[in-house]
C-alpha cells in the first residue's frame, strides 16, 4: 500500500500540473474525470484538499471511492466528509463549487460497484486486498 507521504505527494504534484497547465494536464486518470475535493478536517477544523477520480456520475452527482489503495482503513477525506459532509468540488482545475456528500446506501453501492470497475478496473483489486466493504461516496449539487 502507498505511504501517506506518498500519496500526500502525488496528490499535491497532481494539483500543481492541473494549477500550470489551465487544467490541461490531469484533468483525466486513466480516462476518468479528476477532481479536486476540499473536506473539513475533523480534528483540526482546516480544509483538507484530496485529488480523486470520479469513475461514475450519477445524474449531476459524481461518484468517488474511499480506497485507498485496497489499505484495511478508510482514507482520511472520506472520515472528514463522513463527519461533515458540506464539502467543496473543482473538476480539471476550475472553481470550487459547494456540494454535499453521501455515503451510498448498500443497494445503492452493489448497484454502482460493476460500473465503477468497468469503468477503472482497480477498484475490483482494491477490494480483494481488504476485508473492509470500500465505500462509495456521491457528491451532489448543494441546493
Amino acid at each position: 500500500m502507498p505511504s501517506t507521504l506518498l500519496m500526500k505527494s502525488l496528490s499535491g504534484l497532481h494539483r500543481a500540473a492541473l494549477k500550470l497547465s489551465g487544467g490541461r494536464l490531469g484533468a483525466a486518470l486513466g480516462g476518468n474525470p479528476s477532481l479536486e475535493l476540499t473536506t473539513t478536517g475533523r480534528r483540526t477544523g482546516k480544509p483538507r484538499v484530496s485529488m480523486l477520480t470520479s469513475p461514475v456520475q450519477v445524474g449531476e452527482a459524481l461518484v468517488v471511492v474511499a480506497s485507498r489503495g485496497g489499505d484495511d482503513f478508510d482514507p482520511a477525506w472520506f472520515l472528514n466528509l463522513r463527519d461533515d459532509p458540506h464539502v467543496q468540488v473543482a473538476l480539471a482545475g476550475g472553481p470550487r463549487r459547494p456540494m454535499l456528500a453521501r455515503i451510498a446506501e448498500p443497494d445503492e453501492r452493489e448497484r454502482l460497484w460493476p460500473q465503477i470497475t468497468a469503468a477503472l478496473s482497480n477498484y475490483a483489486e482494491y477490494q480483494s486486498r481488504t476485508s473492509r466493504v470500500i465505500p462509495v461516496v456521491l457528491l451532489e449539487p448543494a441546493a
